[in-house]
């Protein structure tokens, strides 16, 4: 309900409270005095986009990641539909800075945003392909719990329909190993790359702020500071504006909570033996990849 939305708009326990003034209205809520205007239908295609003069949804339900339950959103009236989520069938999935060329209005009308993982992997994968080639690796992102894991021991069905003894575990109290479809999904943003990597998830007791550990052969050697110099270059590339940040500093988890990036390369966690690399890239899962969606309604807006 609009009450609800608008208090935890206001209150949230990771990033604090919300310095604009929210207040609930006669049909949603405002944000210093704009309105947000609440629409309510199980059925994407019910809703009334076109009426309301909406171009792009942000179909953020979890429920409709394959193109078709989506696209309903069209049927409603809306000229683009963005998935915040993996999708296997949509038109196109975009991570912004790194394969955004490739998107195409007169085609692609049901947009996949990728993952928070795959947006962090994808910038790690794209600088060190470009420079010196990949033959294959693997990823593993220590990644922060999320909601749909549970505070206590709880026995549930996952979203794939399947029981997951692991994840119903308590989410605070354990190191829970996890899949993860990041690294595979690349190939979807990455088309060289199809096939190349796999990976998976450790799903740590942190509410937000997590980590890529990216782990690859590539065609030739190089040193931890030739990677390093490759990845300084490329943050400091226009196109990586935003999405891509090179640090040197000794950080945590802690110290990226806020961070819009798609991912801050680690520096000082660069290691090479031949052509055997690892690098790793932090993310705030949350709101780096909510800047992420900004910044692709406004692209294909």
């Amino acid at each position: 309900d609009s009450e609800t939305a608008a208090f935890l708009l206001k209150h949230d326990s990771v990033g604090g409270m919300l310095g604009n003034d929210v207040a609930v209205s006669s049909n949603g809520f405002s944000i210093d005095g704009r309105n947000i205007k609440k629409l309510e239908s199980k059925n994407p295609a019910d809703v009334p986009w076109g009426d309301e003069g909406v171009d792009v949804v942000i179909e953020s339900t979890g429920v409709f990641t394959a193109r078709d339950g989506a696209a309903g959103h069209l049927a409603g009236g809306a000229k683009r539909v963005i998935i915040s989520a993996p999708s296997n069938d949509a038109d196109v999935t975009i991570c912004m800075g790194v394969n955004d060329g490739d998107y195409d209005a007169a085609l692609h009308t049901v947009i996949s945003n990728a993952s928070c993982t795959t947006n962090c992997l994808a910038p790690l994968a794209k600088v060190l392909d470009d420079t010196y080639g990949i033959e294959k690796g693997f990823m593993t992102t220590v990644h922060a719990y999320t909601s749909d894991q549970s505070l206590q021991d709880l026995a549930a069905t996952s979203r794939s329909g399947k029981p997951d003894l692991r994840r119903m575990r308590a989410a605070a109290l354990s190191i829970i190993p996890s899949s993860t479809g990041a690294a595979r999904a690349i190939g979807l943003v990455l088309p060289q790359l199809k096939g190349r990597l796999d990976g998976m998830a450790l799903r740590v007791p942190t509410p937000t702020g997590s980590i890529t550990d990216l782990t690859v052969e590539l065609r030739k050697g190089a040193s931890p500071e030739e990677i390093n110099a490759a990845f300084a270059a490329a943050a400091a590339n226009p196109a990586f504006r935003g999405v891509l940040q090179y640090s040197e500093e000794p950080l945590v988890s802690a110290d990226i909570v806020g961070n819009a990036s798609s991912c801050i390369f680690s520096a000082v966690d660069t290691s090479a033996n031949g052509n055997l690399v690892k690098v790793l890239g932090w993310y705030d899962n949350e709101w780096g990849y909510s800047n992420r969606l900004v910044d692709l309604v406004r692209f294909i807006g």
